[in-house]
């Protein structure tokens, strides 16, 4: 039975479990889309697109080049097999998988509804938005608000009608039957998931079992906090879970050289019985900042050695790296950080911004090209341009090199 795990083994572990180092289909179709949505469980969703919005990434660093409206069928249509829920952030995930957050639903309800908060004062706009969407759904909320639902005040600037619907998705009352122009389409439950779905009940125990049985499978080998963080799930219930998958075999305990608590004792962290144990990987890919590999911080410090804090928010003169940088992954090293925006008017992609990690091999800008050369033709750009070859230790290489390619 495998104890110890080096750094480098446990690295090859979670990019295998996150589907790295596979040959690529020579076409990429619904089976690859679906088939990857299978092993990683969700795609999370952010509205930011200066590149690409999050959802498409992880496919596209995985799969390589694909159409996108083959994802969109799957996640964007009303009847598509992918719903949304808070699986992890805001994520696509399948139908079937619904019941497993039941328990998350009856929480957050209970927390939102207690006496003088505001969902239970705001319970006419509740049942006129129930009425609207059994006669008329499934609706934006651009097609439910009207002037008296101007947006003000907290959560977003949000109006009251949108706070409602969100809460009623939260709550698992509303559901959400695709999108439109990327606008949550709202529905009664029971007009978008089939009667087996709803009608599934399953125990909070089992479910949070299930869910972090699938974040092991999905992670190969972690520590509790990252098992328990890919479904966003508390310390005591992810350790009781855990304890039931180690006592029925399932996650083998080990040590992982390097992993440690703050006091210097090893980090107690699981292997999954069936996790494969690579001997190398190869890969070459940029990692939206909301990819399973990078998401969870603490995990990417750990195993990566990679202190990564997404720029979105940070006043520009603040800005290190820039506003949207994507990891670069070569092999089994995330090696640097790639700041690009999609400039479609001009048909460029442009590289705003590359940094080196330390270590990062000598044909780091060798590997890079090709694969911005590729990521511009998936985008439907007619090539890649450095905005500022000072900005960033790469920069300088990757727009000489770029400039010879093209």
């Amino acid at each position: 039975m495998v104890e110890k795990v080096s750094p480098a083994l446990a690295r090859r572990i979670a990019l295998a479990a996150q589907g790295f180092g596979r040959p690529r289909a020579a076409t990429v179709g619904t089976r690859q889309l679906n088939g990857l949505i299978d092993r990683i469980n969700l795609l999370q969703i952010d509205s930011v697109n200066v590149f690409e919005r999050s959802h498409y990434l992880p496919a596209f660093a995985r799969l390589g080049p694909y159409d996108k409206t083959l994802l969109d069928n799957l996640t964007f249509r009303a009847n598509a097999p992918h719903t949304e829920y808070w699986a992890h952030e805001a994520a696509f995930m399948r139908r079937e998988d619904w019941p497993l957050f039941r328990w998350r639903m009856d929480a957050q309800r209970i927390r939102y509804t207690r006496p003088g908060s505001w969902f239970p004062d705001n319970l006419s706009t509740v049942d006129w938005l129930r009425t609207e969407l059994a006669a008329n759904g499934p609706l934006t909320a651009g097609e439910i608000e009207h002037d008296a639902n101007k947006r003000t005040g907290p959560w977003w600037g949000w109006s009251d009608v949108k706070r409602a619907l969100e809460l009623m998705f939260i709550f698992g009352e509303l559901a959400i039957a695709g999108r439109t122009r990327f606008q949550r389409r709202y529905a009664l439950a029971a007009d978008v998931l089939p009667a087996a779905v709803l009608d599934t009940r399953i125990e909070t125990p089992d479910a949070v079992r299930e869910l972090i049985r699938r974040s092991a499978v999905a992670h190969g080998i972690g520590t509790a906090g990252d098992l328990g963080d890919y479904f966003r799930i508390q310390r005591a219930p992810a350790l009781a879970a855990i304890q039931d998958l180690e006592d029925a075999g399932e996650l083998l305990p080990v040590t992982v050289a390097g992993w440690q608590q703050g006091n210097g004792k090893p980090l107690k962290a699981w292997l999954h019985k069936d996790a494969r144990l690579p001997r190398s990987i190869d890969a070459t890919a940029l990692l939206s900042p909301f990819d399973p590999v990078v998401w969870y911080r603490d995990r990417g410090l750990r195993m990566f050695d990679f202190h990564y804090r997404i720029e979105i928010y940070t006043p520009a003169e603040k800005r290190i790296f820039g506003y949207y940088t994507l990891p670069l992954l070569i092999d089994d090293r995330v090696v640097g950080r790639i700041d690009l925006k999609s400039d479609r008017q001009a048909g460029i992609l442009r590289v705003q911004s590359a940094w080196s990690e330390p270590g990062a091999p000598a044909d780091t800008v060798e590997r890079l090209v090709p694969l911005l050369l590729e990521t511009a033709a998936w985008q439907g750009l007619d090539g890649v341009a450095v905005t500022d070859p000072h900005r960033g230790d790469l920069a300088p290489a990757l727009a000489q090199a770029v400039a010879l390619a093209a």
